[in-house]
């Protein structure tokens, strides 16, 4: 990741005056951001109203359409609104919730700090920066009176990191979200690598329960141990599930490939084709047992199942049940799940970003899966074409969390240069 030079570069296309303007007015993108930095809005308990009002404040003073949309008052969501020449809608989305941090464990303080050509700061990569940098397109836009060649539609949500219902789920649920295409300002990129994530993968969260027969520990022989039995059953579900080889959609075999070649550098690529060609499998709770010297006559267990869009999950829980009813004394207490999603690589909004995110910054942008699914699953499955993309670091959820100040400013200029390069491409 470049770090900041204080240069000032030409922009991609001498005509474009809003990413000009955002490569003159760097030092107020920054600012920004520490100002979004500076508010602790972490999840749980998650308050974003300081944060929403100090967003009020910076759009005040523009020609735009603000809309304040809260079913939980402490955690409001902010729709921004700008006209423009089609009726066609491009969406921005952001998230203004972040993990926790102990302040004890960073050498920066996590509420906001700059140094050495970097912002510091609990959000700053995941994903505050971007927000900032999504606001500071938006002023470009309306700075140098630039009107876009479609309309723009902002959404700055609250509760994403603890997936709660109070952000992107009730602005679905109330149609408040009219577009055809979605950028989310999630971090994409790696140490040297671009990406723009056009997938996210299918999921599975099981609850598994065991009944044993409790016995004193000095004699487990009479007893019948449920943590043993519950333990066995995860093990049968990998030996039967995690070895058998995924059966790929052909318009995901692309798709594939590009993660595996993005992946390989951080993980080896053996790892990286495997965690896409194969289920992934993880025992992430297990619970039972009172004392040492007891036998568990019950126990629970929660194993997360992720599976590669295109796959279709129905079928993989159907069998993982069939599994589990092989297994003595152990149930499915509860289940959730999901499909993994998908974007052609070739749509009009992959390429717009893609290629957009490769002008401006000189790199190849791989056009790969996500290994998890978040907010653009339920974007995608609302019918809104939806990538992720942002310049960041891998130090997400992290101490010392940072994003370097070159990276805000080419995400700005990015997001500033997306509404006419879509436009192009689905004309």
């Amino acid at each position: 990741m470049a770090e900041d030079t204080g240069a000032t570069r030409p922009p991609t296309d001498p005509d474009d005056a809003p990413a000009e303007y955002v490569r003159a007015h760097r030092e107020e993108l920054v600012s920004l951001a520490l100002d979004l930095l500076a508010v602790d809005t972490s999840n749980p308990p998650g308050d974003t109203r300081e944060i929403v009002a100090a967003i009020e404040r910076f759009l005040d003073p523009l020609p735009v359409e603000v809309e304040r949309f809260a079913v939980d008052p402490a955690k409001p969501n902010l729709l921004v609104r700008v006209d423009g020449a089609s009726d066609r809608t491009l969406l921005y989305n952001g998230h203004l919730d972040t993990v926790p941090f102990d302040a004890d464990a960073w050498t920066r303080d996590p509420l906001g700090e700059r140094a050495d050509g970097r912002v510091y700061g609990r959000g700053a990569t995941d994903m505050k920066g971007a927000v900032a940098s999504l606001l500071f397109a938006l002023r470009a836009v309306v700075a140098t009176d630039a009107e876009p060649p479609v309309d723009l539609l902002f959404a700055f949500v609250s509760d994403e990191e603890v997936g709660g219902d109070a952000g992107l789920p009730a602005l679905l649920d109330a149609r408040a979200l009219d577009a055809n295409a979605c950028v989310i300002g999630e971090p994409t990129c790696e140490e040297g690598r671009r990406s723009v994530t056009v997938a996210d993968r299918g999921s599975i969260w099981l609850t598994l329960e065991a009944a044993g027969e409790a016995a004193h520990g000095s004699r487990p022989m009479l007893g019948v141990n449920a943590v043993d039995r519950l333990y066995g059953a995860v093990e049968t579900i990998r030996e039967r599930f995690g070895a058998e080889r995924l059966e790929i959609d052909a318009e995901m075999e692309p798709i594939v490939e590009e993660s595996v070649e993005y992946y390989a550098p951080s993980m080896g690529e053996a790892t990286a084709r495997d965690l896409f060609r194969y289920p992934s499998i993880n025992l992430g709770v297990l619970e039972g047992g009172d004392a040492v010297n007891a036998v568990p006559g019950s126990a629970r267990a929660e194993v997360d199942v992720r599976l590669t869009a295109g796959v279709h999950t129905p079928d993989v829980l159907a069998a993982i049940r069939d599994c589990v009813a092989d297994c003595e004394g152990i149930t499915v207490a509860d289940v959730s799940w999901s499909v993994g999603t998908t974007e052609d690589p070739a749509s009009p909004l992959v390429d717009a970003v893609a290629s957009t995110a490769a002008a401006v910054t000189g790199d190849r942008v791989f056009r790969r899966s996500a290994t998890g699914g978040g907010d653009a699953k339920k974007l995608r499955n609302a019918g809104i074409s939806t990538v992720e993309f942002a310049l960041g670091t891998d130090t997400l959820h992290a101490p010392d969390e940072y994003v370097p100040v070159d990276a805000l400013v080419d995400n700005a200029v990015v997001y500033a240069q997306l509404p006419a390069a879509w436009r192009s491409r689905v004309d």
